[in-house]
């Protein structure tokens, strides 16, 4: 028999949510990986970089698993709880972690890192951006798309507008900025929900997809879509995810190295 509605409401309703380590899902919901592999293409670049910096890093889980750092790297947070975690993982790395809010303006001085980097920014400030890196640095992010796991918002909130973060716009603002885009790349991703407990754990950590969300507030649709789930399957939503990388225009400064006297 399996398990109840509240046995598995109620352990997602508690089970830890910090950091954007989503290892608790597994065997509960699988969510398709875009084809690019950012986490490889973020670590080819931050191999070659001098300074680096990320952006909104969460728990700073992405760059404690990346196989090597630049000797100057920075990562911002505004969560105090992914704060403490981010500082746990990166500081044995060698890395600083700064705490920031999610309103410009960065806390840097200009033209600084060779590259700044983000995974799936709530907000990208891009003259910001343009504003810390060097000349002939690079930004390279992967964000959330247009539309992104609408089944689900809309099994909660009804029909709404969730057609922003558009990567046309996203390249625009880049431009807007001074910054170059040599790369924009963009895929929708099936997503499979299991079980109840994997939507209220997902919509407890990822908080924009259905905004104020609570058990409580939301008894009667969970309650719902349990039963949608145990008599017909897996829930099924898609992500949207989308690739740039925009340049300042310039060259960076080549390394110098001592000569043999």
């Amino acid at each position: 028999m399996g398990r109840t509605y509240d046995d598995l409401v109620r352990e997602a309703g508690t089970v830890s949510v910090d950091g954007w380590d989503f290892s608790w899902l597994d065997g509960r919901a699988t969510e398709e990986r875009p084809s690019w592999g950012y986490s490889r293409l973020l670590g080819e670049r931050m191999a070659r970089a001098r300074a680096a910096l990320d952006v909104q890093t969460g728990g700073g889980e992405l760059l404690a698993g990346l196989p090597a750092l630049p000797p100057v790297t920075v990562a911002t947070e505004s969560w105090p709880p992914n704060l403490r975690l981010a500082a746990s993982r990166l500081h044995p790395r060698g890395a600083r972690v700064v705490a920031d809010d999610e309103q410009p303006r960065l806390p840097f001085a200009d033209g600084v890192f060779d590259l700044v980097s983000s995974r799936h920014p709530v907000a990208t400030w891009w003259a910001e951006i343009a504003r810390v890196l060097a000349p002939g640095g690079a930004y390279f992010s992967q964000q959330v798309g247009p539309w992104s796991v609408t089944e689900l918002s809309e099994y909660f909130l009804g029909p709404h507008e969730g057609g922003h973060r558009d990567p046309a716009q996203a390249a625009a603002e880049a431009g807007a900025a001074g910054l170059e885009v040599v790369d924009l790349r963009s895929e929708r991703l099936r997503m499979e929900f299991r079980d109840i407990g994997a939507v209220v754990y997902f919509l407890r950590k990822v908080i924009w997809i259905v905004p104020g969300f609570s058990v409580e507030r939301h008894t009667a649709r969970l309650r719902s879509l349990h039963e949608l789930i145990e008599s017909e399957g897996p829930f099924v939503a898609h992500s949207a995810r989308f690739l740039i990388e925009a340049r300042k225009p310039g060259r960076l400064p080549q390394p110098s190295y001592d000569r043999p006297a």
